[in-house]
């Protein structure tokens, strides 16, 4: 019975710590009594898969799950996707998508940072047009942002995403870094 209560108190932690940690939308028109509203987006399980964050090593979800390597991501499951990198997508790795049911309207292809070219995606879209699926071929950075965008519409959207080899850092990066440094250095008064 313990380790019930365990399991119990560590996924109540976990649900709390997800609601806390989610992306807040807050309404920029006042109601008549002066309150502003809150919307918590991702409050739900059924509010489905998202991916929060990616590395070289993998990705992170909205439930704290982290995947190593290439992903085959749905709107509720999550699989390891058998390819090393870009050149390793052809018919047989994309038939998982083709497969599934319900029948999925797009599917989002994130190949890490390699060059996107003509040929390339005509490959993918000739092949998934033969099972009448849309697809967007992009650098996985926008390949997450619009699965994440699609699956919030509540779209039947899946992503086939591999990880990209470098990261691009931008001032948002550097300037949550060197907020980090800053705090590490303060002392909490007691």
């Amino acid at each position: 019975m313990n380790v019930l209560q365990g399991l119990s108190r560590i996924a109540h932690q976990s649900l709390r710590r997800n609601l806390c940690s989610s992306l807040v939308r807050r309404s920029s028109t006042y109601e008549s009594d002066g309150k502003t509203s809150v919307t918590i987006l991702n409050k739900e399980a059924d509010a489905g898969l998202m991916i929060n964050s990616y590395s070289q090593f993998g990705f992170r979800l909205n439930n704290d799950m982290v995947v190593i390597g290439p992903m085959a991501i749905f709107s509720r499951t999550v699989l390891s996707w058998n390819v090393e990198s870009h050149e390793d997508i052809n018919d047989e790795s994309l038939s998982l998508f083709c497969a599934i049911e319900p029948k999925i309207d797009v599917l989002v292809v994130g190949i890490g940072d390699h060059t996107i070219t003509p040929a390339f995606s005509k490959k993918i879209i000739d092949f998934m047009k033969r099972y009448k699926i849309n697809v967007e071929v992009l650098g996985t950075e926008q390949a997450c942002s619009t699965f994440n965008f699609l699956n919030a519409e509540n779209r039947v959207v899946a992503a086939a995403l591999i990880p990209p080899m470098t990261m691009r850092v931008n001032e948002d990066d550097l300037m949550q870094k060197q907020i980090s440094i800053s705090k590490s250095f303060e002392v909490a008064d007691k």
